[in-house]
């Protein structure tokens, strides 16, 4: 219940977040925040050639088949059983690919305008906030983080620390490219974040189905595992 609550709490914050920020861009017709100017800016002075490219491969892993691969094995690594894996899988794909199409609803309601193509470092097309690459990526970063702070592997916090800053630096990647503005980024992780909530509240009772096969192991070899409540 305490993780429903967290969930429910972190999710209309960040939802809070958006509608705010999204609004503020509505009002100002899309034109630039504070901070987005100078961002883009810095990014054009700061491109040798050697990090263009460096960049551009990083930044195609926040769109395509990646994520989708990424947040299917999310599922695989939540599960314990065949099943299991099986559901998780299909539901992290579903909030995925879900995320996406309200992404887009809310991407061609606001019809924000990207920078100036002139900045461009790579392809890009349709509007602009909030940034799919940056949405994809704190997504399907989320749900991996979940799977593996789930399961508890060896090196868990390092593994959950690689994946986060993966999840960011996707998104990063947008404004140095500068295909987005650094607001569409943010727009983007606080989009990711409300619909994540949303997913892990309503998948919140499924949590036990996927502890209760160690909870019975624990029992049975004699552990300390708390007794089921009768019902």
């Amino acid at each position: 219940m305490t993780g429903r609550r967290t969930a429910t709490v972190v999710g209309l914050t960040a939802l809070a977040g958006f509608a705010s920020l999204a609004g503020i861009v509505i009002a100002r017709g899309g034109a630039p925040l504070a901070g987005d100017g100078p961002l883009l800016s810095w990014a054009v002075g700061h491109r040798p050639v050697t990090a263009v490219t460096a960049i551009r491969r990083l930044t195609d892993t926040g769109t395509g088949a990646v994520p989708y691969v990424l947040a299917a094995l999310a599922g695989v690594i939540a599960g314990r059983t065949k099943r299991q894996k099986v559901y998780a899988a299909t539901a992290s794909l579903l909030c995925l690919g879900v995320g996406q199409l309200l992404r887009r609803a809310v991407l061609y309601l606001i019809g924000r305008s990207r920078p100036p193509a002139a900045e461009w470092a790579t392809h890009a097309s349709g509007w602009s906030f909030p940034s799919g690459h940056a949405t994809t990526a704190a997504l399907t970063a989320a749900l991996l983080i979940t799977a593996v702070l789930l399961r508890s592997p060896p090196g868990r916090f390092l593994i959950a620390t690689v994946v986060g800053c993966w999840g960011v630096a996707v998104g990063l990647t947008r404004v140095y490219l500068g295909v987005h503005w650094f607001s569409d980024v943010v727009g983007g992780w606080l989009f990711a974040l409300t619909w994540y909530a949303a997913c892990a509240v309503a998948a919140a009772r499924w949590v036990p189905t996927l502890t209760a096969p160690h909870a019975r192991a624990v029992r049975a070899r004699g552990g300390d595992a708390p007794p089921r409540a009768n019902v």
